[in-house]
């Protein structure tokens, strides 16, 4: 009989390792591995012997005819745009975000919505009782919503309970840290716990054609906590990202087995709930009415929707000495300090006595390298005081020698551009057949754009 062996698996990764250490070596986080029964090892050279049964899986070809998926529209058109249409039957969905952040109120919202379109509907809720979700659909004027509601974190009565009555069109679970399967050993929240209670839930869904969201927490660094494998066993993942000080909500696809990623949905929190920001260019500028050095507004790209933001520098000189400072809010650090490297180095722009500050208007996230001539306009402004006109936009990527590289999604950035009362661009020189209307200023290099906003093209 092969030996019991113990094992140890890590509660940030799941990574499993045989023997306990204070550091896990998969991903080098510090004391989280905890020791979980690992059952009879079988060893690595051991193989299936194939007389004792099995059963031949039937094989298809890739041109076999497949229906596309079925979708359910939710009624909130920000949320299908990030699930990519709507709901699909049998798909299980991960939605993470911050403490706080609104993800029990859209699913709430959403919930209702299909409920009152007369699909059954089923939310449990792990962290909070029936009654308090019930005074939060009051509030949000959803009391009336025939949603099937309970709280309970046993896996197995969950599963019970909705195999005694016709499946649900969809199951939301808030959230799949809480829930716990007596098919495994260790608390709620654990790897093993949450791995088997996903895997549990999931397959419900597959059988019945449920469409299954499950809440996740997430660390804080922002990811999804428990093990990675669940991000993987999911058919979407989403995030929503915010800043609790501010009104609005980014949902962000991250996964998408049936449909695109890196699409967002934009919402704003009021006091009814969440509201859908139809135009959210509209939300991350502010007012153009004169022109200000330092700000310079940059079509940003987020899946096939284009969202202008308004990127904000400020560079203050010093008294010779003094240590400069770099703070960026919105933005990757190291890209803008290599940014300002090759604005000296290439440009003969003197940055070295002087601090610099970032901002992205709105407490909006820029990830888009196409941000890196916004960014250098921003700068080159504050540092000349010479406000770029209130009616450019600034797109392209810099490269380390100083050249202004194309990017994709010129025409669409340009269009949106258009769309909200733009009339020029400050782009790469590839983008100036992509003008349609506007007036487009390219550049092939970081030093024209520095030529031409000291005093040669722009008034």
């Amino acid at each position: 009989m092969a030996k019991l062996q113990k094992r140890y698996v890590c509660q940030a990764c799941g990574g499993v390792s045989n023997k306990w250490q204070g550091q896990c070596a998969d991903c080098a986080e510090w004391n989280t591995l905890v020791e979980e029964a690992g059952g009879n090892v079988t060893p690595f050279a051991a193989k299936h012997d194939l007389r004792s049964g099995g059963r031949a899986v039937a094989l298809s070809g890739l041109d076999s005819d497949i229906p596309l998926p079925a979708r359910a529209a939710t009624g909130i058109a920000e949320l299908d745009r990030a699930l990519g249409g709507g709901l699909v039957a049998g798909s299980a969905t991960l939605i993470g975000g911050d403490p706080g952040i609104g993800k029990s109120t859209l699913l709430l919202q959403a919930a209702a919505k299909l409920a009152l379109a007369g699909m059954p509907v089923a939310y449990i809720s792990g962290e909070e009782a029936a009654d308090q979700v019930r005074l939060r659909a009051r509030r949000l004027g959803l009391g009336a919503a025939p949603v099937k509601l309970a709280s309970a974190t046993s896996v197995r009565d969950i599963l019970t309970t909705l195999e005694r009555e016709a499946p649900p069109a969809l199951l939301v679970i808030d959230s799949i840290q809480t829930m716990h399967s007596d098919l495994i050993e260790g608390a709620p929240g654990t790897v093993s716990q949450v791995r088997a209670s996903a895997q549990e839930l999931i397959r419900f869904a597959k059988e019945r054609g449920t469409a299954l969201v499950l809440v996740g927490h997430v660390t804080k660094d922002g990811s999804i906590a428990g093990p990675r494998v669940l991000e993987h066993m999911v058919d979407t993942v989403l995030s929503f990202e915010g800043e609790r000080s501010h009104q609005y909500r980014i949902l962000r696809a991250i996964k998408n087995r049936f449909g695109g990623t890196d699409e967002i949905g934009v919402f704003a929190m009021a006091e009814g709930g969440l509201d859908e920001v139809t135009n959210p260019s509209a939300l991350f500028l502010t007012t153009r009415g004169e022109n200000i050095s330092g700000a310079t507004v940059f079509p940003a790209m987020e899946g096939t929707r284009p969202v202008l933001v308004e990127i904000q520098a400020l560079v203050v000189r010093l008294a010779s000495g003094a240590t400069p400072r770099r703070a960026v809010v919105g933005w990757d650090s190291g890209r803008l300090a290599m940014i300002l490297a090759v604005l000296e180095a290439r440009c003969g722009l003197s940055f070295s006595t002087a601090e610099v500050y970032l901002n992205i208007a709105g407490g909006y996230r820029v990830s888009d390298p196409a941000a890196d001539l916004a960014v250098a306009a921003a700068l080159v402004s504050a540092l000349a005081e010479r406000p770029v006109p209130a009616d450019a936009v600034a797109f392209g990527e810099v490269a380390l020698s100083g050249e202004v590289r194309p990017v994709a999604h010129g025409g669409l950035r340009l269009k949106e551009a258009a769309k909200l009362g733009f009339s020029r661009a400050l782009a790469p020189v590839s983008a100036q057949d992509m003008g349609g209307g506007m007036a487009i200023s390219g550049f092939a290099t970081l030093g024209g754009l520095v030529d031409h906003l000291l005093g040669r093209g722009i008034d």
